[in-house]
């Protein structure tokens, strides 16, 4: 089984002003003379991580990283004017621009893969090809899943402390009761909040359930950018025009763009049934589906399956 590649450390990095408030926050490793590819973070909210340039060959690839609006090392931290899917979009050809790159490989995972795929379907012409894991298109039916019915029979345990900060009479709706929480003036439950929503993902990201949780889903920093950003994507709908329309332009735009999406046959936070329904209106994908893994990036069999990918991708257009 493939392993992640050694830690290696940035070779550039920079920052660039991308609206009147948000600045991000840009690297790059690996050949500066590799094939290019752009890894996009979880979230959203979630900030990149040194373990992302893990998944390519650094002697292949030109790696380029970038923390999304309002988290990781992009300012102002946690800001949710102006920060939305389109936004992001734009972001991410304002960084290809900046680094002279014509065209380059889109890697993402969760979030990741919803932002890679509104990237492709919008600049089809800059994507070579796509390494996607835990599909999620933001449509009603996966929110409702996830965030108020659905995981829950999975995980009662960790969904208690999930719903905890919530008042009984308000737990109808949850995903409109922490919006209430996590963009009001009370600091106190706004972090409380935070984190009860973060490390709801966090203990049920991979199949060994809650004993697993990253210990980030805690820190009051990265749960707030996580959480608010988050229910601010969710809450509006991911910014798409109707429910279920990312998949609609993924029939009409990937013909002839290649994909491999990597998935987890246990994953809770973003059930294989969406990887499902996008491999049958795009018909240049291949879906790797682990069957012993849930949504972790880090989970061993999803590491084996996106080295592989990575590997593909770099014998085939490196």
């Amino acid at each position: 089984m493939l392993k992640l590649y050694p830690p290696i450390e940035a070779r550039r990095t920079g920052r660039l002003k991308v609206s009147d408030i948000h600045e991000i926050y840009w690297e790059e490793s690996g050949n500066p003379d590799g094939l290019p590819v752009i890894g996009l973070h979880g979230g959203p909210g979630g900030g990149s991580s040194p373990e992302m340039r893990r998944f390519f060959d650094p002697e292949v690839y030109r790696i380029i990283l970038m923390d999304q609006r309002g988290c990781g090392r992009s300012t102002p931290h946690s800001e949710l004017e102006g920060n939305d899917t389109w936004a992001l979009v734009s972001d991410i050809e304002a960084v290809r621009e900046h680094l002279g790159i014509e065209k380059w490989v889109v890697f993402g995972g969760s979030w990741g893969s919803t932002l890679s795929l509104s990237y492709a379907v919008t600049h089809t012409e800059r994507v070579i090809g796509l390494i996607l894991r835990g599909i999620f298109l933001i449509t009603e039916a996966e929110i409702q899943w996830f965030y108020q019915d659905g995981a829950s029979r999975l995980f009662p345990d960790a969904y208690d402390r999930y719903i905890a900060p919530i008042p009984e009479d308000e737990r109808g709706d949850l995903l409109s009761a922490f919006h209430k929480r996590l963009t009001g003036k009370d600091r106190r439950a706004r972090i409380e909040a935070a984190k009860a929503w973060a490390c709801w993902e966090g203990e049920t990201i991979s199949i060994q359930g809650p004993s697993s949780r990253p210990a980030r889903f805690e820190e009051d920093d990265f749960a707030d950018a996580f959480a608010r950003i988050e229910c601010h994507y969710f809450v509006n709908k991911g910014f798409f025009p109707e429910d279920g329309w990312l998949l609609k332009q993924a029939k009409e735009k990937l013909k002839g763009i290649p994909g491999i999406i990597v998935h987890g046959r246990y994953d809770v936070v973003t059930p294989l049934a969406t990887a499902w329904a996008l491999t049958k209106v795009w018909p240049d994908v291949q879906l790797n589906i682990v069957s012993d893994a849930g949504h972790s990036s880090l989970d061993s069999g999803i590491v084996d399956q996106l080295i592989r990918a990575t590997r593909t991708f770099a014998k085939h257009y490196g």
